[in-house]
């Protein structure tokens, strides 16, 4: 099993890293129209996810670390919400739609077990 070093090494940071591309993926099929709307949001929310996993790591007390996991798992929320709404809207076809949100279920998986482990070194 090998050291976690970074918060690079952390496997819930490049699931997450992995859901930005493939957010970027489905945000090229929608209109044109959508750029600063439907788009615009998606983008920020994947984003946020890997984004508050590094940033929590930097912090050297667990409370914070936790607190920036479960931002994570706002924005995650969020953009499964505006992931659902792009379907709702039939902006996203089926197949593209089913692996975004396989990808957020299984983040969201990661991160409930990551915090409740967490949790309990406390």
């Amino acid at each position: 099993m090998t050291q976690i070093q970074s918060y690079k090494d952390l496997l819930i940071w490049q699931k997450g890293i992995s859901l930005v591309k493939y957010v970027y993926l489905l945000c090229e099929k929608l209109p044109k129209d959508e750029m600063f709307g439907l788009q615009s949001q998606m983008k920020r929310a994947a984003i946020s996810i890997p984004s508050n996993i590094a940033e929590g790591y930097g912090r050297n007390y667990s409370q914070n670390y936790i607190q920036f996991l479960r931002m994570a798992r706002g924005s995650l929320l969020e953009l499964e919400t505006q992931l659902i709404i792009s379907r709702e809207l039939k902006l996203v076809g089926k197949e593209l739609f089913q692996k975004v949100q396989g990808l957020i279920i299984e983040e969201n998986k990661m991160l409930n077990a990551f915090i409740k482990s967490i949790s309990k070194q406390e």
